[in-house]
C-alpha cells in the first residue's frame, strides 16, 4: 500500500507539469489566534470553507473530517453515532476542538460530539495539526480543530440573502435547511435553521446484538449571529448554536434498542477595541453545553464556561505579539453524584510572529496553566519556515510541547476515580518541505511524537492510573494541481503508532490514509466529482480489522442563478468494512438535494 501511495503521488506530479495553480493563499486564526495566511505558517492546517462543503456535497462534519490529512474517524454506527477522531494518531480527548472560539467537548469523557453538530449551519473548519497547547492548553495534543459557525453573504446593495435546501435519500433520509443573512447600517446578521431524519441501519450486526432492526436518528438546529460596529474602534458580536434531537442504538448482548435525548448549545459574545493603530484587544465569554438523557432517565449535563481576553501588539508589518489569558469552569451535572462535580483551570499565554530578511518566518509561544486539581503546567513551542534560494520551495520545521489534563470521569466518578491522576505530556518535532508552482501545490511533512503518563484503566479495578508511554512517527503528503482542466485534490499520511514499553502497535487507528478528489465543471452550469477514500487496516482491541476503499460519484447542476441539483452516490463498490469492531458502515447510498439561493 505504501508503494501504491508513492506511486500515485509521483505520477499525479508528472502529468501536471502544464496545470495551472488555482489555489488561493487561505486566511486562519487557529494556528496563531490571530489572522494569519496558510502559506506564511510553520503549523500544518487545513481548511474547509463553506464552498468545499456544499462542493464535496457531505452530510455530516465527520465525513467532512475524514478527507483531511492526518485525521482518521472512527463511527459505532450510522448518523450520530458514537465518532472517535485521531489526528495524526492521537485519541479523541487528545484533539481540542473550539466552537466560534469556545472550548467544547465532554468535561466527563474528554471527547467532543461531532456527530451531533448540524454542518447545515457550518460556515468553514480550521484544522491545526500537531500540538497547540502552548497557545489553548489542555486537550491539544494531536491538534486543534476549531468549527465556525455561518456568517452568511452580505450582498452589495445590502439586500437579504436567502437559501433553501431540501433532500432525501436513502435509509428514509430527509433534510430541510434554511439561512437568511443581511446588513443594515453598521449591523450585520444572520439566521439559521435545520432539520434532518433518517430510519438508518442496524449500529451492530444480527450477531452482535438481539437486535436488528434499524437505528433512528433525529437532529433539529438553529444558528444565529448578529454584529454592529459602533465606530472605528469598537465592534460587537453575539452568537448562538443549538441542537437537539433524539437517537437508537443497539445493545450490545443484552437485546433491544437503547437511546437517548441530547442537547448541543453554544452561546458566546466578543468585543474587539482598537486602542490604538498597534494595539488592538479582544474579550470575549462563552458557555457550551453537551447534555444527555437516556430512556432509564439518568443523565448527564456537560457544561463549559469560558472567558478570554487577547492583546494583538504590532511592532511594524513584519513582526507581532500576542498576550493573552484565559479562564475556564467545568461542571457536571449527573444521575450518578460525583465525587466533585467542577473544576476551574486559569491560562496565560504569549506568542511572536515575525519574518525576517524577507526570507525566513519565525513564531514561538510559551503558555502557563494553574488547574485547581493538580497545579500548574508550562508548555511552548516554536517553528520556522524559510523559501530555499526563491524557489518557491519552502523548508519547515518545528518543536511544540503538549498536555491533557485528566476529565472529571478520571478524576471524580465514584469507585472508578483516581484524583492522584496526572496530565498526560507530549513532545513534536516536525520537518517539512512545500512547494508553490504555477502546476500547484505539493507538501510533505515528517513528525515525531513522544506521549508520556498516558492514562489507562486496567480490568483489575478500572481505576485510571498513568502507566503507558506511546511513539507515533508519520508522513504526510498533499498535492493540489490541474489535469486537463480537472481540478485534482490528493493527500495521504502513512503512521506508525506504538506502545513505546511493549513495542506493541496501539489500538483504534489506521496507519495509512489516502484521499483523491476529482472534479470538473462543463457549459457553466454542470460539475462532475469523484472521490476516493483508501484506509489502512486497524486493531480493535486483539481483533484486525481489515481496510477500505470508498468510492464516491457526485454532480451539481445549476437551473439557473437560483436554483441548482445535487446529487451523490456514495459507497458506489458497496465495501463492507467497520472502524469499530462489532458495528456496521453504510452500505451504497444515495442523497439527492434541490437548492435554491438568492
Amino acid at each position: 500500500m505504501k508503494k501504491i501511495l508513492s506511486g500515485l503521488l509521483l505520477a499525479t506530479a508528472a502529468l501536471s507539469i502544464h496545470a495551472e495553480d488555482k489555489m488561493l493563499p487561505k486566511m486562519i486564526v487557529t494556528a496563531t489566534r490571530t489572522s494569519q495566511t496558510i502559506n506564511n505558517l510553520s503549523a500544518a492546517t487545513t481548511v474547509f470553507t463553506r464552498e468545499d462543503i456544499e462542493r464535496l456535497q457531505v452530510q455530516g462534519i465527520p465525513e467532512l473530517l475524514s478527507r483531511a490529512t492526518g485525521v482518521d474517524i472512527t463511527q459505532s454506527g450510522g448518523p450520530g453515532k458514537l465518532t472517535g477522531t485521531y489526528v495524526r494518531g492521537s485519541s479523541s480527548s487528545q484533539v481540542l476542538v473550539l466552537i466560534d472560539g469556545i472550548r467544547g467537548g465532554s468535561v466527563t469523557s474528554g471527547t467532543p460530539a461531532f456527530a451531533s453538530l448540524p454542518l447545515e449551519q457550518i460556515e468553514r473548519i480550521e484544522i491545526v495539526r500537531g500540538s497547540q497547547s502552548s497557545l489553548y492548553g489542555s486537550e491539544a495534543i494531536g491538534g486543534v480543530i476549531q468549527i465556525f459557525t455561518r456568517k452568511g453573504q452580505q450582498k452589495k446593495d445590502n439586500t437579504p440573502s436567502v437559501s433553501i435546501d431540501l433532500g432525501g435519500g436513502s435509509y428514509d433520509t430527509a433534510k430541510v435547511n434554511g439561512n437568511v443573512s443581511g446588513k443594515y447600517n453598521d449591523g450585520w446578521y444572520s439566521l439559521g435553521a435545520s432539520h434532518s431524519t433518517t430510519e438508518g441501519f442496524s449500529a451492530q450486526p444480527l450477531s452482535n446484538s438481539t437486535d436488528n432492526d434499524r437505528d433512528s436518528y433525529e437532529n433539529s438546529s438553529f444558528n444565529v449571529r448578529a454584529g454592529y460596529q459602533l465606530n472605528n474602534s469598537l465592534t460587537l458580536e453575539a452568537f448562538a448554536l443549538r441542537s437537539q434531537g433524539e437517537l437508537e442504538y443497539d445493545t450490545s448482548g443484552f437485546g433491544g434498542n437503547d437511546g437517548n435525548d441530547f442537547i448541543m448549545q453554544n452561546i458566546g459574545a466578543t468585543a474587539k477595541l482598537n486602542i490604538t493603530p498597534e494595539w488592538s484587544t479582544t474579550f470575549s465569554l462563552g458557555e457550551s453545553r453537551d447534555e444527555l438523557k437516556y430512556i432509564d432517565n439518568t443523565f448527564t449535563k456537560n457544561r463549559r464556561r469560558t472567558v478570554r481576553l487577547i492583546n494583538n501588539f504590532t511592532l511594524n508589518s513584519n513582526h507581532e505579539i500576542v498576550i493573552g489569558s484565559d479562564f475556564r469552569d467545568d461542571n457536571v451535572e449527573s444521575s450518578t453524584a460525583y465525587v466533585k462535580s467542577s473544576r476551574y483551570d486559569i491560562g496565560g499565554f504569549a506568542e511572536y510572529y515575525g519574518r525576517w530578511f524577507d526570507l525566513i518566518n519565525f513564531n514561538a509561544s510559551v503558555r502557563g496553566d494553574e488547574d485547581e486539581q493538580y497545579g500548574s503546567h508550562v508548555t511552548g513551542a516554536t517553528g520556522f519556515r524559510m523559501e530555499l534560494f526563491k524557489s518557491g520551495i519552502d523548508i519547515i520545521g518545528s518543536f511544540s510541547s503538549g498536555y491533557k489534563a485528566p476529565t472529571l470521569d478520571d478524576l471524580y466518578y465514584p469507585g472508578y476515580d483516581n484524583p492522584d491522576t496526572k496530565p498526560e505530556e507530549s513532545t513534536t518535532f516536525e520537518i517539512g518541505l512545500e512547494g508553490n508552482h504555477h502546476w500547484g501545490r505539493w507538501m510533505t511533512r515528517a513528525y515525531h511524537t513522544n506521549i508520556d503518563q498516558l492514562i489507562t484503566a486496567p480490568a483489575l479495578d478500572y481505576k485510571p492510573v498513568n502507566v503507558e508511554k506511546a511513539q507515533i512517527d508519520g508522513v504526510e503528503m498533499e498535492l493540489s494541481t490541474q489535469i486537463y482542466d480537472w481540478d485534482l485534490l490528493l493527500n495521504g499520511d502513512i503512521l506508525s503508532p506504538k506502545n513505546r514499553k511493549t513495542n506493541a502497535r496501539l489500538t483504534d487507528r489506521a496507519q495509512l490514509h489516502l484521499t483523491a478528489d476529482l472534479s470538473k465543471e462543463f457549459f457553466n452550469s454542470l460539475t462532475l466529482g469523484s472521490s476516493l477514500a483508501v484506509t489502512g487496516d486497524r486493531l480493535d482491541g486483539s481483533t484486525k480489522l481489515h481496510g477500505a476503499i470508498v468510492w464516491d460519484l457526485r454532480s451539481a447542476y445549476k437551473l439557473n442563478h437560483h436554483w441548482a441539483l445535487k446529487g451523490k452516490l456514495n459507497n458506489l463498490l458497496n465495501d463492507q468494512y467497520q472502524t469499530n469492531k462489532g458495528y456496521n458502515t453504510a452500505d451504497r447510498n444515495f442523497f439527492f438535494s434541490i437548492n435554491y439561493s438568492h
